[in-house]
């Protein structure tokens, strides 16, 4: 086998709030693996652009934002605490409908996965289908819109942040909309992927079934 067949390759994806970053990380330490939240680098290109004050639905404002972000890509950009606020986990969910803002995102996470010693688990759009297709793992970490809302409400609430259910919940569907073109794929019959429904899950039980898949895997 050569060095580039013995790379595993874990591509994680699903909808907000399902619970996949949770077990990204913990799988990526857990298997000593290269870890990328891809979701970061659409946030840090969303919050970029609103920290210039622009319109993260201005196609040409998101592009050129995207591709100076990969110019001068440094890794502790992603790191910055305000990319989990929810302003800019909405704004770069609509970023990231830009063909041009994906398209400029690619190679890097494609290098990313090409680079790894041994590993890497990735986490984020497209995962599956677009950056990675011929990862060895694919799991989609998905569960009802009503649980993930209930999730977001908690965080939130944990974080001092006043949110009410009904509005965490509208937000949360109208994202799902959103992102319904790019997940929908994942699901498709001709693609091989693992489904993980979070819904009546404790995070030691994903974490329990992602390692069952993948060591039936590899």
């Amino acid at each position: 086998m050569s060095e580039e067949q013995t790379k595993i390759v874990i591509a994680i994806d699903g909808p907000a709030a399902s619970g996949k970053g949770s077990l990204a990380k913990k799988l990526a330490t857990k298997l000593g693996y290269d870890f990328l939240d891809t979701g970061a680098l659409y946030r840090r290109v969303a919050l970029n652009i609103l920290d210039a004050g622009g319109n993260v639905e201005n196609q040409e404002t998101s592009t050129k934002a995207a591709l100076d972000f990969n110019e001068n890509l440094d890794v502790k950009d992603l790191e910055d605490v305000r990319l989990r606020n929810d302003e800019v986990g909405s704004a770069a969910s609509k970023v990231a409908q830009v063909p041009g803002v994906r398209q400029a995102l690619i190679d890097f996470q494609r290098s990313f996965a090409q680079k790894c010693e041994t590993g890497a688990v990735l986490d984020g759009r497209d995962i599956g289908t677009v950056i990675c297709p011929n990862a060895q793992i694919k799991l989609f970490v998905t569960a009802s819109v009503e649980k993930r809302a209930e999730r977001r409400h908690k965080e939130l609430q944990s974080r001092g942040i006043n949110a009410t259910y009904g509005n965490v919940l509208a937000e949360m569907q109208e994202r799902d909309e959103r992102d319904a073109v790019r997940l929908d794929p994942h699901l498709a019959p001709d693609h091989k992927v693992d489904v993980i429904d979070t819904s009546d899950m404790t995070p030691n039980e994903v974490m329990d079934e992602a390692l069952k898949i993948i060591h039936s895997r590899i």
